[in-house]
């Protein structure tokens, strides 16, 4: 048994080269015109500026953290953190530099048929997947080798999570910053269609597609595929585990099969990425739901081979805990796409409010956001109760690791969806025949419904992960139960609950700041560039890239030492019983929050989309501009804060595991 972790070594050397096989297979695509590669070319410098900015504001934060860690910790500790923060920055770097450069071979594509664009926009985005995957199970995977303890390389997770709430606060900024500017001065003053080439902030609205949607989810993800596979390995091996599931004569083997369950997860998204695939008649969400499904169904069937070789006295039980997670994978998609598709009932039902203006809009988006908090509630309480039932607290950390081995092929179908609005707007600013942008809208259509799909995912997946981490707080801070007659408790609990709230609040902020920036500048040039509403002038969109780069990093600092400085003061400060308190309340209200505003946003920008089509008037309308109104409030919401959330309440878990041995 002691060479098994060297079996998930060698799937995620086998997933890193399937990316690196993607990744030339998208670039022997045909580029399309002059015209195609110049756009294309100007949303990769902007995105990959925009990387390397938030990366070098990043170095000193990790170096801190590094030195702090040798003198707390020891260096085994501080090499773990290390390697956690580079692995993710370089996973985000890899799949961005593909993803800004499958849009214009997709726009090519499109030319062609609809099949060939998905098959290019897919792949494109399986890049950014399978690095995650791959970087992830790889060095869990390697450091348990070296170390031999998943207490030591639990600060990996850390690591992971830091790159992952910075990238999430500041992609979100940046992404929403420019989509405001854009949306609300070129759409509703100027009266231009979306990504019109007249319009200044129509790069820098591309660019943020990729840096909140790629490189912030693969983030997030990346981070919870971390996090629950140590916490998992943590867990398997805890006394209280090993004595109620009595796994005294394998508990060792309790602790690996996360790591093989992680690289089943690896080779099952392989494997089913051959099945997206489509006609011209076919709806693509269909293809993509083969791919996802196939997934699932192959993640399944390997945890039963895996339970049945590894624990066979609890295989039945611990194989249920991991379906439980799958389930709740599929569920909360259901519900999420519910909620937010402009097929379904409560999008139409906001687009309809729309007719009576921006008030009502509002109104039934915030409604509906907030009615969309039960389900997914009711989802994920139903699973904790079977897999606890079914394997104690392992068989919650095996419910979310079932859910995570995913990852893989969800960050690609979510990737998916920036290529495909990348490939629209090229279509639209170079001027290309209007079958090609019909096609690529189908693509964008779908790409809407399975970023929402991806959101719901990682909000389900954060949660899973945070009561992992919270047992394993439990066990490695001996902390027994949480007694909320207890005053420290409840001042834990206070200041959980209360964190999610002003985190948003410091996150919406920024992004309303960056956004004033924006619509400045993108007022100021239709103004004073003469010919530019006229075509015969070109607009600065280098100055549109840049404010929303300095935003962005300079908005996210705030809200990322609020959520590292926070749990370190109420642990130190108040103790592990508060600590405890506070992990309860911030999951608690993280959650609902994160899912209150992922799914109004979604639903306000598929109402949008729903009167786009050509219902209730169209565009150029009174209810088309309050629809837009409604949007622009629910981007922040579901591509800045909500998000940021689910980045928040696993900082909170991974830092309280480093400090628990210190606590009293």
């Amino acid at each position: 048994m002691g060479n098994l972790p060297f079996y998930a070594v060698g799937a995620a050397i086998l997933g890193l080269l399937f990316a690196v096989y993607l990744a030339k297979s998208v670039m022997s695509e045909n580029p399309g015109n002059s015209r195609m590669q110049e756009l294309s070319q100007a949303i990769f410098e902007g995105a990959m500026a925009y990387l390397n900015r938030q990366y070098r504001t990043l170095i000193p934060f990790v170096v801190i953290i590094f030195v702090v860690l040798i003198f707390l910790k020891g260096w085994e500790t501080a090499v773990s953190f290390l390697v956690g923060s580079v692995l993710s920055a370089i996973a985000g770097y890899v799949g961005m530099s593909i993803t800004t450069r499958a849009n214009t071979r997709t726009t090519e594509a499109a030319r062609t048929s609809l099949n060939k664009a998905l098959g290019v926009a897919f792949r494109g985005g399986a890049v950014m997947g399978m690095s995650v995957a791959g970087l992830g199970l790889l060095g869990v995977s390697l450091l348990y080798i070296v170390f031999r303890s998943p207490e030591i390389i639990n600060s990996f997770a850390f690591g992971a999570s830091a790159i992952a709430l910075f990238a999430r606060v500041g992609g979100g900024i940046y992404t929403k910053a420019a989509d405001v500017g854009a949306d609300l001065v070129g759409k509703i003053e100027a009266g231009i269609p979306e990504d019109d080439p007249r319009n200044p902030a129509v790069i820098a609205d591309n660019v943020g597609d990729n840096v909140g949607d790629t490189a912030g989810m693969g983030a997030d993800l990346f981070e919870s595929y971390a996090a629950t596979t140590i916490a998992a390995m943590l867990i398997g091996v805890s006394p209280t585990v090993v004595e109620k599931l009595s796994l005294a004569g394998s508990p060792l083997n309790a602790l690996l099969l996360p790591l093989l369950l992680g690289a089943a997860g690896v080779i099952a998204s392989i494997i089913a990425s051959f099945f997206v695939r489509t006609d011209e008649n076919a709806n693509p969400q269909t293809a993509l739901n083969k791919g996802l499904w196939g997934t699932n169904i192959l993640v399944a069937i390997a945890a039963y081979g895996l339970t049945s070789w590894l624990i066979p006295s609890k295989a039945v039980p611990v194989f249920g805990a991991v379906v439980c997670g799958l389930v709740v994978n599929v569920a909360i998609g259901f519900i999420t796409e519910y909620y937010t598709s402009n097929l379904k009932r409560p999008a139409q039902a906001i687009a309809e409010a729309s007719q009576t203006g921006a008030a009502t809009n509002i109104i039934a988006g915030l409604a509906t956001g907030l009615k969309s908090t039960a389900l997914p509630v009711i989802v994920i309480c139903a699973a904790t109760l079977a897999a606890y039932s079914l394997a104690d607290v392992y068989g919650i950390a095996m419910a979310a690791m079932g859910m995570l081995s995913t990852a893989g092929i969800v960050v690609a179908i979510d990737s998916f969806g920036p290529v495909a609005d990348n490939a629209g707007g090229i279509a639209e600013m170079a001027e290309l025949e209007p079958s090609v942008r019909k096609t690529t809208d189908k693509l964008d259509s779908v790409g809407n419904t399975t970023a929402a799909v991806a959101k719901g995912f990682a909000i389900g997946s954060a949660a899973l992960t945070a009561l992992a981490l919270f047992n394993a707080f439990s066990e490695i801070a001996h902390l027994k139960g949480i007694d909320i007659l207890q005053p420290l408790t409840i001042v834990g609990l206070f200041i959980g609950g209360a964190l999610p709230f002003l985190f948003c609040a410091f996150a919406m902020e920024a992004v309303g700041k960056a956004a004033f920036e924006m619509i400045k500048e993108v007022r100021r040039q239709f103004k004073e560039i003469p010919g530019l509403m006229e075509g015969k002038a070109k607009p600065d969109y280098r100055a549109c890239v840049d404010i929303s780069t300095k935003a962005a990093i300079r908005q996210m600092i705030v809200p990322g030492l609020l959520a590292v400085g926070t749990p370190l003061l109420v642990g130190f400060g108040l103790g592990k019983t508060a600590m405890g308190g506070m992990l309860a309340g911030g999951t608690l209200t993280g959650l609902l929050m994160a899912v209150f505003m992922a799914n109004a946003g979604g639903a306000w920008d598929n109402a949008k989309k729903y009167i786009e089509a050509g219902n209730l008037g169209g565009k150029g309308t009174e209810t088309h501009a309050a629809a837009v109104t409604g949007d622009t409030v629910g981007d922040p919401f579901k591509d800045t804060a909500g998000p940021s959330l689910n980045a928040l309440i696993k900082v909170m878990g991974t830092i309280s595991l480093i400090i628990a041995p210190f606590l009293r």
